[in-house]
């Protein structure tokens, strides 16, 4: 990927030059698998840093560059020819349909590391869940995490929010019977965010400027917190430690990926699926009072 400007006002004198280069040889050692479903996180939790801090140094004297080593067989190629790769992926990804999300590239990952199903507002219908399935059961050699990945901004959670805020625009969508699905099911995630934001907030939260822009926030946390629960539960994971079920935010500003957790105070990275009521209780009390939510309230 390059990206070249003279248009950027924050350093109009510098061209903005960023790469990122796949490579491969034949001869050279390949990145192996994760070990264990900790080891998959923690290599889609450092590519993910990778590619952010890449973007951050745009605009210094130098050309930045991000090298992401790939396996030539996982592109057909071998020293003898062309020959369909074996499907080997380490992690099953769930994400949303929007064009602004690249799955592998924000995790700087390559062909065949990841199993990608992406959906509008990353819902789980059953041909999500078939395919899961399918990757738990055919490809669980290989594979030890499966990540729900919401994002920042997202539209089929902003549209229910709308709908929420004012339920006369259902009424447009009601000969929408697709669109009228996705709101449908992620309306009972925006009560639940609205209910916790008056909670912690007061009744008038819904009076602060940037509450619109909060409500939507806190639901596409809980909305993708929520999701991998019920993943982990319908997959029958729980408890299953070969392969684990986490979650996170893209944040689109930053090009990072963000998730509340109550035992780590830098909130950058994935976090583990809610194992039980209990524990989405806690998600939504750190959801609505963290300070990225609150800096939205007053925006």
């Amino acid at each position: 990927m390059a990206t070249d400007s003279t248009k950027d006002h924050s350093c109009e004198n510098s061209a903005l030059l960023a790469e990122v280069i796949y490579r491969f040889a034949f001869d050279a050692a390949h990145r192996p698998l994760p070990r264990d479903a900790q080891a998959a996180r923690l290599r889609l939790e450092a590519g993910n840093r990778a590619f952010a801090e890449l973007l951050v140094q745009l605009g210094s004297s130098k050309a930045k560059a991000l090298s992401i080593d790939i396996d030539p067989r996982d592109i057909g190629l071998s020293p003898r020819g062309s020959a369909a790769p074996v499907q080997q992926p380490f992690a099953a990804v769930v994400g949303c349909a929007d064009a602004r999300v690249p799955v592998e590239l924000i995790f700087s990952e390559g062909p065949n590391d990841l199993f990608v199903v992406r959906t509008a507002g990353n819902g789980i219908g059953d041909d999500v869940m078939g395919s899961l399935s399918y990757a738990t059961s055919h490809l669980g050699d290989s594979l030890k995490s499966i990540v729900v990945l919401g994002h920042s901004g997202c539209g089929a959670v902003s549209a229910t929010v709308d709908v929420y805020l004012q339920p006369a625009k259902y009424m447009n969508i009601v000969p929408l019977k697709d669109l009228r699905c996705i709101v449908d099911r992620t309306l009972v995630i925006v009560q639940l965010a609205a209910t916790w934001l008056e909670r912690a907030h007061g009744i008038e939260v819904i009076r602060q400027p940037g509450y619109r822009t909060a409500l939507i926030e806190v639901a596409i946390a809980l909305n993708a917190a929520f999701t991998a629960y019920n993943i982990r539960t319908s997959l029958g994971l729980t408890g299953n430690e070969a392969i684990d079920v986490v979650y996170g935010i893209y944040l689109l500003e930053q090009r990072l990926v963000w998730s509340p957790r109550e035992t780590d105070r830098n909130w950058f990275g994935l976090a583990s699926a809610p194992v039980d009521a209990n524990e989405f209780v806690v998600l939504c009390d750190l959801a609505v009072s963290c300070p990225r939510v609150t800096a939205l309230l007053v925006a």
